[in-house]
C-alpha cells in the first residue's frame, strides 16, 4: 500500500511542477540591464524549481526501490516457508508401513509426554512431535506426542496440522476409526486450513477401506467441487477414476 502511495505521489509531484506557471515579472520596463536582470532571476527561479523537483523525485525513487527490495525479500522468505511446509507434508504423506520384521513398539508414557509438552510450550511441543516423525522415525512415539499437543493446545495455529499428522500416522497403522476422527476434526473445526482438502481425500480413502464406495465417491466429489485445481483435487480425481473402474 505504501508503495502505491509513493508512486502516485511521484506522478502528482511531477505533474504539479511542470504544470505550474513560471514566475511572471514585467520585463518590459526599466533599462536593458534591469530587464536582463529580471529575466535572469526568472530563469534562475525556474532552474531552481526544476532542481528541487528532480531532487524530490530522486528521493521518492529511492524509497520506492527500498520498499521494492523489502517486498521481494519478504516474498522470498514466504516462499521458503511454503516450500518447507510442502516438504513436511510430502514426508508424512509418503510414510510407509512398518517393516515385515516384528519389532516391539516403544510406547511413550502418557504422563511423560504431557509433562514434556507443558515444559516445551506450544511451538516447542509441536516441533518435537514433528521431529519424532521426520528426524527420529519414531512413529509410535509421535502418536501420543501429537495427541498430547492437541489436548493441551486444541485451538493452536498448529492444531489443524497436528490433527492431520495424527490421522496420517494412525492411517498407516490401519487404525482407521481413530484416523477418521482426526481427519474429521480438521474438516469440521478448521475450515480455513490448507489441510482440509487433503483430510477429505483421506476420509474418502478410509471409506473405501470400509467398503463404502458411495461415501468415498461423495467425499471425492466434494473435494473436486470445493478445491478445484488443487493437489487434493487431483488425488481425489485419481481415486474417483479408480472407483469407476
Amino acid at each position: 500500500m505504501k508503495l502505491a502511495i509513493l508512486v502516485a505521489a511521484m506522478f502528482f509531484t511531477t505533474a504539479t511542477v511542470f504544470a505550474a506557471p513560471a514566475p511572471v515579472s514585467d520585463a518590459s520596463g526599466g533599462s536593458n540591464d534591469d530587464r536582463i536582470s529580471r529575466i535572469e532571476r526568472i530563469i534562475k527561479a525556474k532552474q531552481q524549481g526544476e532542481f528541487d523537483m528532480q531532487r524530490r523525485m530522486d528521493a521518492l525513487q529511492n524509497e520506492v526501490l527500498e520498499l521494492r527490495g523489502i517486498t521481494e525479500q519478504q516474498n522470498y522468505q514466504m516462499n521458503q516457508m511454503l516450500q518447507r511446509q510442502r516438504q513436511l507434508y510430502e514426508e508424512i504423506a509418503n510414510l510407509t508401513a512398518k517393516s515385515s520384521t516384528p519389532v516391539a513398539p516403544v510406547q511413550a508414557d502418557a504422563t511423560t509426554v504431557a509433562a514434556a509438552s507443558s515444559t516445551l510450550g506450544e511451538t516447542g511441543s509441536y516441533e518435537a512431535a514433528v521431529n519424532l516423525v521426520l528426524k527420529e522415525r519414531k512413529y509410535d512415539e509421535a502418536i501420543p506426542a501429537f495427541r498430547s499437543f492437541i489436548s493441551t493446545y486444541p485451538d493452536s495455529n498448529y492444531a489443524a496440522n497436528a490433527n492431520y499428522w495424527l490421522g496420517q500416522l494412525l492411517y498407516n497403522k490401519s487404525e482407521y476409526n481413530d484416523a477418521k476422527q482426526a481427519f474429521s476434526t480438521v474438516v469440521s473445526k478448521f475450515a480455513d486450513s490448507n489441510k482440509r482438502g487433503d483430510s477429505l481425500v483421506k476420509l474418502g480413502m478410509i471409506a473405501e477401506k470400509e467398503n463404502d464406495s458411495a461415501g468415498a465417491r461423495a467425499l471425492y466429489n466434494k473435494v473436486l467441487k470445493e478445491y478445484a485445481d488443487s493437489a487434493s483435487a487431483r488425488l481425489a480425481q485419481q481415486q474417483l477414476s479408480a472407483l469407476k473402474g
